[in-house]
């Protein structure tokens, strides 16, 4: 959806390289991959509490960190999951089709910035691959089609020359509204406190802007047609226009970081990645015997859907689930999206403080679809010729950007002689919700109709090989939507989310249960902020147990207040 600003031309006398820009900051610029990677572990807690049981509330990848990393301290996870482990990360298969073909209906595409992510990626095994993005350098060629009429491209210098300066005011837009080599510098060298420094500014400034209200006090942009070009493709995954009434400060955060550059797939799916987890048997582990995983502990499965949450005498959190099974807990870590404490499970009033309800009520949440066929194998590979049946050089279908009703299509291959997966939509918000009420299959029937617009010499459907698949996730009850994304003047609502595993700053009837998962990090959508949460949950419930990280590792709470957030004005 973005481009950064580009890097410049190195000429022969080559300059050192420079330190990788990750997911540290801006808001919060604790190094989680260096207190991940560190040989003194995450912490300990006292003997005495060794075996002492924690409800984690979410089978998704938060979840399934956060009870990994408490189960390897000693205590005992008990893992609630209403439908999957997995969350968001989710693999299916194709009814219909035989062989090993995949579709990811959640999370797809991840940025090597995502390191701390990246560890667990490494600890179990898996292995990643470019993900073929409009215009990457991996994939072979990208199609644009706005308003009927279609450019080729295999990279930005083959689109016209509109595209290319909407490329450059959107850099010039980055440099001139939020510094963006200063903060590209900044990141790059982890230098806390000049981050810090830009970053409490435009916090300031910029709380109360919309993205494209960012965009029309550029000069850049003054252009409404380089504004509708830039929403409707944008540069790097897509257009923007979806997340247009967002906050530009949810925005600033996915370009700051390479949020959205140089993707990766997981070979096999991601979903393996918390399913490999729950597997897993930690070499480092504390009380449990050799051998012990978080599937062992749970006799293979994690409990059932939680139904109702309350607070109990010695302010314990008491837990009942969808069997009528009721357990207390000293401590809780809810990681499943917060929206369900309001909904689907009945609570106290008494769990959290009011201000903390009042985020969890003003979170927005984005819709997003996607569908998926199985082919036969990747045709769109073949080379297209004219009508005088002369060869054009051309792919005869491409990686396809367009205003049209599919508006994302992505071709996904393992090689020339494999069957492939096309996603023939990946749609967002209004354009999600256009295809609520139809099946996979009327679904399918609309995108092959409006891709054979874009491709008329092309029989899409002569290649499928299976059902079609789809997922809506503004309609999975244990969803309601597929992330967070911060409206003007959210700041101080998710900023009270994030630091909730600050529990000393809360009211002692207060504490015990801390929130986690992906929309209560500054990154939601991104498997980064569900890491970088289920730790900051795994310090508070250390901390509250009387624990203590190695001094020669800090955790994120240790380090709180020289790192803290920017504290805007309740006024």
């Amino acid at each position: 959806m973005t481009s950064t600003v580009p890097t410049a031309v190195h000429d022969e006398q080559a300059k050192p390289a420079e330190p990788p820009i990750t997911m540290f900051g801006p808001d919060f610029p604790f190094a989680y991959d260096d207190f991940l990677a560190h040989p003194a572990g995450l912490g300990q807690i006292p003997a005495t509490e060794h075996g002492t049981e924690v409800a984690v509330i979410g089978g998704g990848l938060s979840g399934i960190i956060a009870a990994y990393e408490l189960m390897k301290m000693g205590l005992k996870p008990v893992v609630y999951e209403a439908d999957q482990i997995g969350g968001r990360l989710r693999t299916v298969g194709f009814e219909g089709c035989e062989g090993e073909l995949t579709a990811e209906m959640g999370a797809m595409r991840f940025p090597p910035s995502s390191t701390a992510f990246q560890h667990y990626i490494d600890l179990v095994g898996l292995e990643t691959k470019p993900f073929p993005n409009p215009l990457a350098p991996e994939t072979p060629s990208t199609v644009v089609d706005l308003k009927g009429e279609s450019h080729y491209a295999e990279t930005i210098e083959d689109l016209p020359q509109v595209y290319r300066d909407v490329a450059n005011a959107w850099n010039a837009c980055l440099e001139e509204g939020a510094d963006f080599s200063d903060m590209n510098r900044a990141m790059r060298e982890r230098d806390v406190p000049r981050i810090r420094e830009i970053w409490a500014k435009l916090v300031e400034k910029l709380d109360n802007q919309t993205f494209y209200g960012f965009l029309c006090e550029s000069e850049a942009f003054k252009s409404f047609r380089h504004r509708e070009i830039f929403g409707q493709v944008g540069f790097g995954t897509g257009g923007w226009d979806t997340d247009f009434p967002n906050s530009i400060l949810e925005i600033l955060r996915v370009v700051y970081t390479e949020a959205d550059d140089h993707h990766r797939g997981i070979v096999g799916g991601s979903q393996q990645l918390p399913l490999r987890l729950w597997e897993r048997e930690p070499q480092k582990i504390i009380h449990w015997a050799p051998g012990t995983s978080l599937s062992t502990l749970h006799g293979g499965t994690p409990r059932p859907a939680v139904t109702r949450l309350h607070r109990t005498a010695g302010n314990h959190i008491t837990v009942t689930d969808a069997s009528g099974d009721i357990r207390t807990y000293r401590a809780a870590i809810f990681t499943a999206q917060s929206w369900m404490l309001l909904s689907k499970i009945e609570c106290d009033d008494s769990l959290f403080p009011i201000d903390h309800w009042t985020a969890m009520e003003r979170t927005h949440y984005m819709e997003s679809s996607k569908l998926f066929v199985p082919v036969d194998r990747p045709f769109w590979l073949d080379k297209a010729v004219d009508d005088k049946g002369n060869p054009t050089g051309r792919d005869v279908m491409s990686m396809t950007l367009t205003d049209r009703m599919t508006r994302g299509t992505y071709l996904l291959d393992d090689g020339p002689d494999k069957p492939a997966v096309i996603c023939l939509s990946y749609t967002w918000c209004d354009d999600s919700l256009k295809w609520l009420p139809l099946s996979a299959n009327e679904r399918m029937e609309v995108m092959l109709k409006s891709l054979g617009e874009i491709y008329p010499k092309v029989d899409i459907r002569k290649h499928i090989i299976g059902n079609p698949v789809t997922v809506s996730w503004e309609n999975e009850p244990y969803f309601m939507g597929a992330f967070k994304a911060n409206l003007p003047g959210h700041y101080r609502y998710q900023r009270r989310l994030f630091t909730h595993f600050m529990q000393d700053r809360l009211p002692e009837d207060k504490r015990g249960i801390f929130l986690a998962g992906d929309d209560i990090s500054w990154t939601a959508g991104w498997a980064e902020g569900a890491v970088q949460t289920a730790l900051n949950a795994v310090w508070g419930v250390m901390n509250q147990f009387g624990g203590a990280t190695d001094a020669t590792n800090p955790g994120p709470g240790d380090v709180y207040d020289e790192i803290a957030p920017v504290e805007l004005s309740e006024d």
